[in-house]
């Protein structure tokens, strides 16, 4: 049910949001760190930049994904130490892409383990678009771990291409909380 909520997210292009999360301005690039497979064995390759300034910034992952040698990611995360607002119910993403599905996962100091998450996929199209996962559609990727989470606990959010061979190449102009 949370796969089709997260499948089924409103797609609006322009969709007025509230508070902003990132919108890749300023020093958007100390903010955010690329990481892949590879810190495990894996051999997925690519990288992460911010394109662009000001208004004009975005966030962009690409690489290939490859689930040789146990592997199957590449992401681009931001860790931070402030709570999201309490009020907030999901995250809205303008996203583009290549037609391909990725994840948004969020992590809470209470995991045990460091390849533990919340995950929600998006799909991003060749269009610019607004994606909206609310946080009951995100997903514990593991049945050991507590099966939902507060957002205010949140301390982690990556944008992933995770789990099968292919070429991603995805860009998030904004993160808002609504």
């Amino acid at each position: 049910m949370k796969r089709i909520l997260a499948v089924a997210a409103i797609l609006m292009a322009g969709q007025a949001t509230g508070q902003t999360f990132d919108d890749f301005s300023g020093d958007a690039a100390a903010r955010w760190d690329y990481v892949a497979d590879r810190v495990m064995g894996g051999v997925s390759e690519g990288g992460a930049e911010i394109a662009g300034t000001g208004e004009n910034a975005v966030l962009r992952l690409r690489g290939q994904v490859s689930t040789d040698n146990n592997g199957g990611f590449i992401q681009v995360r931001r860790r931070f130490a402030q709570s999201w607002p309490e009020s907030a119910e999901g995250l809205s993403l303008t996203v583009k892409g290549n037609g391909q599905d990725y994840y948004v996962f969020l992590k809470t100091p209470d995991l045990s383990r460091v390849w533990y998450s919340y995950r929600a996929t998006f799909t991003a199209t060749d269009d610019w678009r607004t994606v909206q996962l609310p946080f009951a559609a995100f997903e514990p990727s593991h049945e050991a771990m507590p099966q939902s989470f507060a957002p205010t606990a949140v301390r982690s959010l990556a944008i992933v291409a995770y789990g099968a061979d292919f070429e991603a190449d995805v860009s998030v102009k904004r993160i808002e909380f609504y």
